[in-house]
């Protein structure tokens, strides 16, 4: 078996490879790449099957990284490990996560058997493998009413890239009202208007507000922003001039 790891700090890497022979003691080839580029290439050039991924790195991050990967050779498994459990790094997961793949997420603070546990389960047994601190975030948000749908999330991270209402509807595929009715479901999930020490003649701006909401809630963080930020490039190079496609 090949196993690649995406870390950029040295430590980390040396705890993951130690952990790797004692977990799987039939892992002959260790790969080591310092950030998603790396990775992705590593990746492809050895047709790794099986790799531990931060998520984390200054040179594309972890999600980046496997949706490349994963688009490539979806029958990759990937046992993604951080220091976080932000809502929007499940997201991001989720998102591209193909189907009938197996896959992880594990906290850097996991024991080592808990480590060592998941490298089995992921990479022997083809299971889905999730921290249970993570798993908890993931079955709060799902009771919660105040969960952001999809659409929702799309229309934030749009917002937070300081598109106007009518560029997001194009993008999204949305009419017009239905954007405005969008952002006016995130303020009331998001709480923007939960400032009780401000005067109330005293305005806000909303859409401002609804970000830093977000960031503070670990709703979008700087992965996903640059994410969309890549994303929202791509689509730019399609649609050039996309405000006279809004109706």
């Amino acid at each position: 078996m090949k196993v690649l790891l995406v870390e950029d700090d040295q430590f980390h890497a040396g705890y993951l490879s130690e952990a790797l022979q004692l977990a799987l003691p039939d892992v002959k080839d260790i790969f080591h790449a310092t950030n998603g580029l790396e990775g992705e290439l590593l990746a492809r050039k050895h047709s790794i099957q099986s790799v531990v991924m931060d998520l984390q790195m200054k040179e594309r991050n972890g999600i980046d990284a496997a949706r490349t990967i994963w688009r490539e050779r979806p029958q990759t498994r990937i046992l993604f490990w951080s220091n976080y459990s932000d809502e929007a790094y499940l997201r991001g997961i989720a998102r591209i996560v193909p189907q009938e793949t197996s896959y992880g997420y594990v906290l850097k603070t996991a024991t080592q058997e808990r480590l060592h546990l998941a490298l089995r389960g992921v990479f022997l047994e083809s299971q889905i493998v999730v921290d249970q601190e993570i798993h908890r975030v993931q079955q709060r948000h799902i009771r919660t009413h105040d969960t952001l749908t999809d659409s929702e999330y799309a229309v934030l991270l749009d917002m937070a890239l300081g598109l106007s209402d009518k560029i997001i509807a194009v993008r999204q595929g949305l009419s017009l009202r239905t954007v405005q009715n969008r952002l006016l479901s995130l303020y009331d999930k998001l709480g923007v208007d939960n400032l009780e020490t401000v005067p109330a003649d005293f305005a806000i701006n909303k859409r401002t507000r609804a970000i830093t909401r977000a960031l503070n809630l670990r709703a979008i963080n700087a992965e996903s922003l640059e994410s969309a930020e890549r994303d929202l490039q791509k689509w730019l190079d399609t649609y050039h001039d996309p405000i006279e496609k809004v109706r």
